[in-house]
């Protein structure tokens, strides 16, 4: 008989890139001490997003949200590129947050994959003819 130790999963600590199986592999475990930040402009967040994301777009300020974070909160960022999110990441870090990982391939991995989106409904306009 296993005992509770053996089927619990461990979790390696937070590493500076992860792949979107290793931030999946969390959210499915339930570990609820993360937060997903996605740095794309607002209208492309808007369009879809990783499930549970906020937005905190490159072009705004970034206290809003990040005032509202305990600096030592894991966070797992991404952006259009990952150039993007390695910059955002920069910043998260020069502003003393200490475990920011940056999500390679953003949105268009996890997309891959299949996992969850959210996405917000687009508006229809109507054109006269």
């Amino acid at each position: 008989m296993a005992n509770f130790f053996d089927i619990v999963p461990t979790f390696r600590p937070l590493q500076t890139q992860s792949r979107v199986f290793d931030l999946k592999a969390r959210l499915d475990w339930g570990e609820p001490a993360l937060t997903i930040i996605d740095v794309r402009d607002r209208g492309e967040f808007n369009i879809s997003h990783i499930m549970g994301a906020v937005p905190m777009p490159l072009n705004e300020p970034t206290n809003r949200v990040l005032n509202k974070l305990e600096l030592d909160r894991d966070i797992y960022i991404y952006g259009e590129t990952d150039e993007e999110t390695a910059a955002a990441a920069a910043r998260l870090r020069a502003a003393g947050y200490q475990n920011v990982s940056e999500i390679r391939g953003g949105l268009a991995a996890w997309k891959a994959v299949g996992y969850p989106v959210e996405a917000h409904p687009a508006t229809v306009t109507l054109e006269n003819s």
